[in-house]
């Protein structure tokens, strides 16, 4: 019978997708595991009297029917203050053997957990990542036979630690009695930190922690610039590592070469193996990364909206999900349906939006170019519906794709009204849920832009 530990690690990403972000970053994700009690009844520890209020009034039915789906002889969960613990008994013990906590830590390392939901199957490859993925999978085929170390660098926010994360469950898999321990760079330094600020013995015990790892993974290795000492205690485990054939696998937001404050010879030791990169994904991979989100959200959203959002943010994935999460938030607090300017709302708080730098001659050309017309034609005076929609579809992709002022896209658009924009815009947006060759015609365009 599992533990109340393991059941609450196996729920966690269950109840992920059964609640918006923020409802589960603040009520479920803060609830501890305390036991399974005599009535097998999975316990769980609120932070306060709200908390636990919050909960049993109007989240506790989907976290029982999770519960029960990740263990299903579970009859029920109670949500309790940590003043009221002594009330309950547990009939299961809470992993104290010590052949479970070496499993555990073999599974989670010696202090950061890997994360099950940041898995292979879970990260979207594209063109700007699919070499490290490659070089992933070989490492995690053959650990300490190819790429030792793999170093993969790239800007925050682009799936870094996706990929390690991944490496790591993958381990865990085909390589289940590897110990691979997952640890960030901010992690390994106080664990170093402390230990020399005891006794020998402590020292030797953060050594024999780190080196007795058959994989090692640290993340955002450019944190240790200017650490002398815990370079040197790095320096000295990559080595003793490496020459048992054990496998090593390092982030950072920078190659090793332009990581400032680090000492040659480390430097030198992050060269030895492979360096790959993640570079920012496309707009096509960004709309596909946020279709499987939103999938997995359980939450439908129109293709032409998911573009919108991937057009906002173009440069750190981790931002664009939690758009998209904002934005399944407020549908379901509003009721409304995903759409553009649902997105709009939620941009507010986005300091780093792409402000749209397509010139709109190059959206006139491309709507030209599709509905066969001549520029004149198209921004001119007549008025026949085989003119009008296209220019209709000019005006709404101009404003959309800009940014730009009614007014000031009314002026390019032939000198009109921003009133004349205002319709056409909206009729477009209205058009385009009931007309499929609206649609179509819309997002055909929107493609033909963004490959000019």
């Amino acid at each position: 019978m599992k533990s109340a530990h393991e059941i609450w690690r196996d729920m966690l990403t269950d109840l992920e997708t059964e609640f918006s972000a923020v409802s589960f970053d603040v009520w479920i994700k803060t609830l501890v595991p305390y036991c399974v009690d005599d009535k097998s009844r999975l316990v769980l520890i609120a932070t306060n009297s709200e908390h636990k209020h919050k909960v049993n009034a109007g989240q506790k039915i989907p976290i029982k029917l999770v519960a029960q789906k990740v263990a299903p002889y579970l009859t029920d969960i109670v949500v309790i203050e940590e003043s009221e613990k002594e009330d309950y008994s547990s009939s299961v013990p809470e992993d104290t053997g010590k052949e479970e906590e070496q499993r555990k830590e073999a599974l989670y390392g010696v202090g950061t957990p890997i994360n099950p939901r940041y898995n292979f199957e879970e990260f979207v490859v594209g063109k700007s990542n699919e070499l490290t993925v490659a070089a992933a999978h070989a490492v995690s085929d053959a650990p300490g036979h190819k790429f030792n170390p793999l170093f993969i660098y790239g800007a925050s926010g682009l799936g870094k630690t996706h990929v390690m994360h991944a490496i790591g469950n993958s381990l865990l898999v085909s390589h289940p009695e590897l110990k691979v321990i997952y640890v960030t760079s901010e992690k390994f330094l106080n664990d170093f930190i402390s230990s020399i600020g005891n006794s020998k013995e402590s020292r030797n015990t953060f050594r024999d922690k780190y080196r007795s790892a058959d994989v090692l993974m640290i993340d955002d290795v450019q944190l240790l610039s200017g650490k002398e000492r815990t370079q040197e205690e790095l320096f000295h485990t990559f080595n003793d590592m490496h020459d048992a054939g054990k496998q090593l696998v390092f982030t950072s937001d920078r190659t090793p070469g332009e990581i400032p404050d680090i000492s040659d010879r480390l430097r030198s030791r992050f060269e030895w193996g492979l360096i790959t990169d993640i570079q920012p994904p496309d707009i096509e991979t960004r709309i596909v990364i946020l279709k499987k989100k939103s999938q997995k959200l359980q939450c439908n959203i129109p293709l032409e909206v998911l573009t919108f959002m991937a057009e906002k943010i173009d440069s750190n994935i981790r931002e664009m999900e939690s758009l998209l999460n904002k934005v399944v938030f407020l549908s379901g607090l509003t009721g409304a349906q995903p759409s553009v300017e649902l997105v709009r709302d939620a941009l507010k708080d986005y300091r780093n939006v792409t402000e749209e730098k397509i010139n709109p001659d190059v959206i006139i050309d491309c709507v030209c170019k599709y509905f066969g017309l001549g520029r004149d034609v198209l921004l001119g005076k007549k008025k026949n519906k085989e003119i009008v929609e296209p220019r209709q579809i000019c005006m709404y992709l101009i404003a959309d794709m800009t940014n730009m002022p009614l007014e000031t896209v009314g002026n390019i658009c032939g000198g009109r009204d921003h009133t004349t924009v205002m319709h056409a815009r909206d009729k477009i947006e209205r058009l385009m849920s009931s007309a499929s060759r609206i649609k179509t015609a819309v997002e055909d365009i929107r493609s033909m832009v963004f490959k000019k």
